[in-house]
Formats: structure tokens, C-alpha cells, sequence
């Protein structure tokens, strides 16, 4: 009965239907909608969800949707076999003008991959998520950059510091509540270095650690660059002149960026900038773990969370920065992260408004090549062949 599927009638499409158990199904769409061979085969798990079909049972939709496939890639073998003679008809070549079509069709179905993959081995060639080094080194280019820029307007900034006895700290109903704690920068710090260990083991196992790198890279070059340009207009603006060497400054900015900005290493700047530089590594590393580990993951998201919330707990206890600044930096940070994964996990959003590529070029640059949601799975990373091979 499958060697002509695409010249069957309605009728034997309902009885095709009846033998698979879909006879409930005969009336709706062999009668009203007039589903014949042709139609059948060209039919997608869309087309059965959506009106004017719109079938209720997510069962049947799935059951009918495989038999469907099956019945595709039976009707493209019989297909094949009519072509190896020295004649084809019209209407056999109609047929497989027909059957390249629903290749194309099931080319576009996401939702049944495996059906997909096996229907055209060229597709199950060509990755879906194309690792692209170099897009990482650029990235990595430009958020060195923006640190080094940072940590130079911060050695500027650093001397034109007020003198806190001529101009005292604002009110702030957080820290006027909040007792100051000498060492609860430091444990900031460390929270920061426990969240950041557990970034790197993920990066380090998950199998397209490429690209969340260059994530990483984009998204903190970006919140750096936007708090590099608060710390100009704030503290710069009217009074920026470099006062000493300007090599020193360099210098003192190079230290800047080896030590991380951090007071663990010995780097101590000024702190009252326009958001808080830790909240942003701490909340942008919480964000990335619990992203990019599988859901299931409930102890070691809670637990990433709640480092999260005690960093920045103690950057306030520190008094190191005002309320408002730590909300800022979270808010930005955690906005953007969800803005790019959205534009990222959705490809209608990035490829159908060509608004896009001028208002986020970098964005439509860096995942260009990123189709949708990046899968959580894991791999040993695979090490150049000498030190695989003196491991071994």
C-alpha cells in the first residue's frame, strides 16, 4: 500500500489512518480538510498543533507524527528503486520532485531530530553549534581591554578621591544600620574565588566551553565598559587631569588587572564608584553555573545562590560600597545576562528583526553561528596528543 503514498486518494488515506489506530482522527482530516497522500506526507507536527486542525492529545499527535516519518522515509525508498530504471514517468517524477520537498520539511522540524538525522545523513554531519576559536580570542581581546581601560580611569580617579573630612559619606539607611566589619571584604573575596573555581570546573567538562567562554568575555567586557564610563562621568568628567607619570599609571593599572582588582592581592583602589565591580564577577559567576549545569542541579544552585546573596551581604557589611551601588551592579548584571541568553536561545529573535545586528553588532557577531540553546553536556576536554600521550 506504500509504494504510490503521493497518488493515494482521501479514502485510502483513511484507511492508512484506520490501520495505524487513528481512526478517530478519519473524519477531521481526510473528510473536512481533505488530507490526501500527497498532504500526508508533507505534514508536520505544526500542522497537527496549530489551527485549523489543532488536535488536543499530545499522544496522538506524537504517535501520528511518527508514523508519518515512518511512512516518509518508505515512500523515498520505493522512490529510489523507481529511479534506478531507464524510464521515469512524470508522475514518478513528480513523486520525487515531492519527496526532495518533504526532505526540506523535515530539514525544518526540530522536534523530531533523530527522525531527521536519519533521514538525511548530510545534516547529521553539520554541527549545530560551531565552536569558533577565534570569536573566543576576540572576545577575550576585548574584555582584556576593557579591564585595562577600567583599571586606568581607576588609578585617575584614585587621586581625585575627596578629602572625607571636608565632604563626609552620604546617608545611606543600610549602613547607618549595618555595622561596619573590618574583614568582610576579604570573605567577599573568597566567596568570589569559590564561585569562580566552580565556573572553571564547569568550563573545564562541559563540551561547549567555547562558547559559553566567549559569553563570559562579551557580557563582562560590556558591564565593565558601562561601569568604565560611569566611573569618567561620575568622578572625571569636570576635574579629569592625569596628575604624576603616566607611565606609573600604566603601570599601577597593569597591577590593577594581574591582581584582579582584588585586596586578597594586594590591590587597593578607591570603592565608592557608580556600581560595585565584585557584585558584578560574583553575580555574573552565579549566573553562568546555574546556567550551564543541568537542572536537576538543586544543591548546587541554592548553594551558588546563597554565595551569591552573602557576597554581596558582605560588601555592604564591609561598607566598602553604598546600598544603591550594589543594586545597580545586580540589576545591570543580571539584565544583561537574561537579555543576551534570550536574543541567544532565540533564533527568530536574532535573525528576524535585522534591528538587531545594528543595536547589538557584537552580539549578532559572536552567535552567528550559535543555533539556539546550548545543550548542558559534558566531555572529558581533550588534551593535545603529547600530553595525552605522556599521560598515558
Amino acid at each position: 500500500m506504500t509504494e504510490n503514498v503521493s497518488e493515494w486518494t482521501t479514502e485510502q488515506t483513511g484507511h492508512w489512518l484506520e490501520a495505524n489506530g487513528f481512526s478517530s482522527y478519519v473524519e477531521l482530516l481526510c473528510d473536512t480538510h481533505k488530507v490526501d497522500g500527497e498532504v500526508l506526507l508533507s505534514l508536520m507536527e505544526d500542522d497537527l498543533r496549530k489551527p485549523p486542525i489543532e488536535l488536543k492529545i499530545l499522544g496522538d499527535i506524537k504517535k501520528l507524527i511518527h508514523c508519518i516519518r515512518r511512512l516518509q522515509r518508505e515512500s523515498n525508498k520505493t522512490s529510489s528503486q523507481w529511479d534506478n530504471g531507464d524510464v521515469i514517468s512524470p508522475r514518478r517524477l513528480r513523486s520525487r520532485k515531492t519527496a526532495g520537498y518533504r526532505h526540506q520539511l523535515n530539514r525544518l522540524d526540530s522536534t523530531d531530530s533523530q527522525d531527521m538525522f536519519s533521514a538525511d545523513e548530510s545534516v547529521k554531519s553539520r554541527p549545530m553549534f560551531v565552536t569558533e576559536t577565534s570569536k573566543t580570542v576576540i572576545s577575550f581581546v576585548y574584555f582584556a581591554s576593557v579591564l585595562m581601560l577600567t583599571a586606568f580611569t581607576m588609578t585617575v580617579v584614585h587621586d581625585r578621591v575627596p578629602d572625607t573630612d571636608k565632604y563626609p559619606p552620604l546617608p545611606d539607611i543600610v549602613l547607618d544600620n549595618l555595622p561596619h566589619i573590618p574583614w568582610a571584604f576579604k570573605v567577599c573575596e573568597i566567596v568570589g574565588a569559590i564561585l569562580g573555581t566552580i565556573l572553571c570546573v564547569v568550563l573545564v567538562l562541559h563540551k561547549h566551553r567555547l562558547i559559553i567562554l566567549r559569553r563570559i568575555f562579551s557580557l563582562s567586557g560590556t558591564i565593565f565598559l558601562l561601569r568604565c564610563s560611569t566611573i569618567y562621568d561620575a568622578m572625571c568628567f569636570i576635574y579629569f587631569q592625569i596628575y604624576g607619570d603616566v607611565w606609573s599609571k600604566l603601570k599601577r593599572s597593569l597591577e590593577i588587572c594581574l591582581g584582579l582588582g582584588m585586596s586578597l592581592t594586594g590591590v587597593n583602589t578607591c570603592g565608592d564608584y557608580m556600581f560595585s565591580g565584585h557584585t558584578v564577577v560574583i553575580t555574573t559567576f552565579n549566573f553562568f553555573i546555574t546556567e550551564y549545569t543541568p537542572r536537576d542541579y538543586d544543591l548546587l544552585h541554592t548553594m551558588s545562590w546563597v554565595l551569591n546573596i552573602f557576597g554581596i551581604f558582605f560588601i555592604l557589611a564591609a561598607h566598602e560600597h553604598y546600598s544603591i551601588d550594589v543594586f545597580v551592579a545586580f540589576y545591570i548584571t543580571s539584565r544583561l545576562f537574561l537579555y543576551y541568553h534570550s536574543l541567544a536561545n532565540n533564533r527568530s529573535l536574532l535573525d528576524g528583526d535585522q534591528r538587531t545586528r545594528v543595536w547589538f553588532p557584537m552580539f549578532s557577531f559572536f552567535e552567528s553561528k550559535v543555533d539556539g540553546i546550548v545543550p548542558n553536556e559534558y566531555e572529558w576536554p581533550k588534551f593535545p596528543k603529547m600530553l595525552r600521550r605522556h599521560c598515558d
